[in-house]
């Protein structure tokens, strides 16, 4: 079997995407896998993928990764992938499409806004809402470009800041609680992980610093609220129509409320990411992972 795993790419999170792609690369099983190490540096260079590839494996994030580009491309050029359709990933890129659904589907998330520039900024409507804030990238990921705003006078620089990553502007209440991480693959639930950090919020740093980065263990919820967290992921997992496999991320109150904050529908893969340690909670290596990733691609 000829594996892709398609990698690199043009967006803000490329330097996550080597780092996912190269361990993905390095873990695949070459007993069992012809492994193409593909490598894209301009959104044209997918063209030259081999015709004769059986299965791709994405290892790319953000624009052209996430948002369902990549996606109709290979359907188009009949070659199988893994992970979500083009709505499906193209609809969780957006995150205020994203709130929208799951508000729909009875999920619970934060108060927000959106923005377009600066002068649809309402600080009346903020002020509402309620500082602290969060101030990023409507379609970005891995916490590029996003701010944690506690004051009116900061509002406008963030805005103008994530203004230059995306063209829409999400203005999200702050929760406060502990942060978990549900990984769901082909519909299963896999063990919970709660992210701490020395950070205030679980920024770009604390996702990827080798000093000052976050620790991910396994969670230790009670009954009752593990049971709940669950019982959303899938909620999620079907509101979506998802496909192969998505992390979606939650915050937790003391009081057990349990806020969606996102969905990722190609979360980072490298060898300390999320979701290979949510898979060894299972007892599954990740080149075990891997082989099941592949399964369950169409």
């Amino acid at each position: 079997m000829k594996v892709a795993v398609i990698y690199g790419g043009i967006s803000s999170e490329r330097e996550v995407s080597l780092k996912s792609g190269k361990a993905i690369v390095k873990n695949l099983d070459r007993k069992k896998y012809n492994v193409l190490d593909f490598q894209i540096d301009n959104k044209t260079d997918v063209f030259n993928l081999d015709k004769d590839v059986d299965i791709a494996l994405i290892g790319l994030h953000g624009k052209f990764g996430e948002d369902g580009c990549i996606q109709s491309i290979l359907e188009a050029m009949d070659i199988k992938y893994c992970g979500c359709r083009p709505l499906t990933s193209g609809i969780l890129m957006d995150k205020n499409y994203t709130k929208i659904i799951a508000r729909q589907s009875g999920v619970l998330t934060a108060e927000w806004t959106v923005v377009k520039n600066i002068d649809e900024i309402d600080y009346d409507l903020i002020e509402k809402i309620g500082y602290p804030v969060f101030i990023k990238p409507n379609s970005g990921g891995s916490s590029v470009a996003t701010f944690f705003i506690k004051k009116k006078e900061d509002v406008e620089n963030a805005v103008r800041e994530a203004l230059k990553y995306d063209d829409i502007v999400m203005i999200e209440k702050y929760i406060k609680g502990e942060e978990y991480t549900s990984f769901i693959l082909d519909g299963e639930v896999y063990p919970t992980l709660k992210i701490t950090s020395e950070q205030e919020f679980f920024d770009y740093e604390a996702k990827y610093s080798t000093t000052k980065g976050a620790k991910e263990v396994l969670a230790d919820l009670p009954e009752d609220v593990e049971k709940k967290l669950k019982e959303i992921s899938i909620t999620c997992w079907n509101s979506y129509n998802c496909t192969g496999y998505v992390r979606a991320d939650y915050i937790i109150t003391d009081s057990g409320e349990i806020y969606l904050l996102e969905l990722n529908t190609l979360p980072g893969m490298t060898e300390t990411s999320l979701i290979p340690k949510s898979a060894a909670g299972k007892g599954i290596s990740y080149s075990q992972l891997l082989d099941k990733l592949i399964e369950t691609s169409k």
